[in-house]
């Protein structure tokens, strides 16, 4: 963290981990190298895993824009809760190779934003189940 030039801050939309990590965008303001030597700050990047916009909708997580609000840094991307994590841990390979999973897509779109390219946020709103689905209430 000292030597840093640029940091992402991973943080989780629930309020402890909101505050964790605006403890650590403190620490990074004023603890590295170009803090003690009054050069411009560390260039900070939130990424905001394990989002479920229906339980943001529910009010039993904080949304995108809350989260933002409470650390005042550039969103580079938003994964969404997903299996294709878990499974991809098990099977001891990285998700961001199954370009078939949401959260590999938006790991891809994180990366892609990091590196400059300007893509819109995906997986941000609550997936609509087609009249199929809602009749069996599983997903499509």
């Amino acid at each position: 963290m000292y030597f840093a030039d640029e940091a992402i801050v991973v943080t989780n939309p629930e309020v402890s981990s909101v505050r964790d990590s605006d403890r650590m965008l403190g620490l990074l303001a004023s603890k590295s190298r170009r803090a003690a030597n009054g050069e411009d700050p560390i260039k900070e990047h939130l990424l905001l895993t394990r989002y479920h916009p229906e339980r943001v909708s529910k009010g039993e997580m904080l949304g995108v824009e809350d989260v933002e609000e409470i650390l005042a840094i550039r969103l580079l991307g938003v994964i969404p809760e997903s299996t294709a994590v878990l499974k991809a841990s098990n099977a001891g390979v990285p998700v961001i190779l199954d370009d078939q999973s949401d959260a590999g897509q938006a790991y891809s779109d994180a990366v892609d934003r990091l590196l400059g390219k300007e893509l819109p946020h995906r997986f941000l709103d609550v997936q609509k189940k087609g009249w199929i689905a809602r009749l069996f209430g599983g997903r499509e």
